[in-house]
């Protein structure tokens, strides 16, 4: 047992932010994490973070020319989460699928994005994409020591420059997953096992560059408790998704949250993604259709991603998220993290915070 004037819950320092909370909110699209989510995060102590993708889609003039809403009302979330998060850090989720992926990032950084955060493919020119001045962050996300050591290698050989922080997300996370579908559940990709590899990984790099470059792990992680263990395995942070959906202040609709609250173990199921990754998500009507083939869309409506041909392309993830995100499940899915069936009760950001705060502190005190 440790004495209670010893127990302190580290902060998270990524270059020069440095947050109360070691915790990264996800960025969950289409709209679930917004400024409003993100903005509650960051007033708590830890870093809000928006998705970007197709975020202008309750813009009236989004049907008429979603790329430039998307790129308009992109400016104005990340605007409106700076000015209300009681100067804590904002981070933009930009998915290396997008179409709009090299535009969408210079925006975010001109919009005054503190870090961009980046998956769903490997960001490997990111760096060239930001100006040599700017002092915004950037942090791939990633799901195996490999490819941290080959976005390390790319950026210091091309453009002299390393990850700020880096993200390891394991199999049990929500939404688009790094691994092929087969290697979900092997022993090698439980995200406690990533963890030390990737600190492994990047230790040559940071002494290479003279700092440290802090590994956040994602994926599965639920509690406080759960925050310890994996920080105990040489992580300086965790990311988390699935624990903000179920707050007062998530951007989504009150039946989307209602549908974690619903959950149940069986109900969560691996759907194949038109980006070309298994996804994690809440099985339903528009799922079971999805996988007999009862979805395929006449039109792309979006040009959202680079990868998707929707001739043959199972169903358009963007209607199918804007669906859900208004709560018209019937006509869309549910991304989720494998532990959306402990959700039990929607709570403000603020409670959720404390109770991951003491969860930590608890588990210091047993170790």
């Amino acid at each position: 047992m440790r004495c209670d004037k010893d127990l302190k819950i580290p902060s998270l320092r990524i270059g020069d932010i440095e947050t109360r909370l070691p915790i990264i909110q996800g960025g969950m699209g289409v709209g679930i994490s917004m400024s409003g989510l993100a903005s509650a995060v960051s007033r708590e102590g830890g870093v809000g973070v928006i998705a970007a993708v197709l975020i202008g889609f309750n813009d009236p003039e989004f049907h008429k020319d979603p790329r430039e809403t998307t790129f308009r009302v992109l400016r104005s979330e990340i605007k409106k989460a700076k000015e209300n998060s009681n100067g804590g850090p904002i981070g933009v989720n930009i998915m290396v699928a997008l179409e709009d992926y090299d535009e969408i990032v210079r925006i975010s950084v001109d919009a005054g994005a503190d870090i961009i955060i980046s998956g769903a493919g490997l960001p490997l020119k990111l760096p060239s994409l930001v100006p040599d001045a700017s002092n915004v962050k950037l942090v791939p996300i990633v799901s195996s020591a490999r490819a941290a050591s080959i976005i390390a290698s790319r950026w210091l050989t091309h453009f002299k420059r390393a990850p700020d922080a880096i993200v390891v997300e394991g199999p049990l996370a929500g939404g688009h997953l790094g691994f092929k579908a087969e290697e979900l559940f092997l022993e090698e990709n439980r995200l406690e096992n990533l963890i030390p590899d990737v600190v492994e990984a990047v230790a040559p790099y940071e002494a290479k560059i003279g700092r440290k470059i802090p590994v956040i792990g994602a994926g599965g992680i639920y509690t406080g408790k759960d925050i310890y263990n994996i920080m105990k395995l040489g992580a300086s942070g965790v990311q988390m998704g699935t624990r903000f959906v179920a707050t007062f202040e998530c951007d989504a609709s009150r039946a989307f949250k209602e549908a974690y609250i619903k959950a149940q173990k069986e109900d969560v199921k691996i759907i194949i993604s038109p980006v070309g990754m298994p996804g994690r998500a809440l099985n339903g009507e528009f799922v079971e259709k999805a996988s007999k083939g009862g979805k395929r869309p006449k039109k792309c409506m979006f040009k959202c991603l680079k990868v998707c041909n929707y001739p043959s392309t199972p169903y358009c993830i963007g209607s199918a998220l804007i669906n859900a995100q208004k709560g018209n499940l019937r006509a869309g899915f549910v991304f989720c993290g494998d532990n959306v069936w402990r959700v039990n009760k929607i709570v403000s950001v603020k409670e959720l915070m404390e109770e991951l705060k003491e969860g930590y502190l608890n588990a210091m005190r047993s170790s």
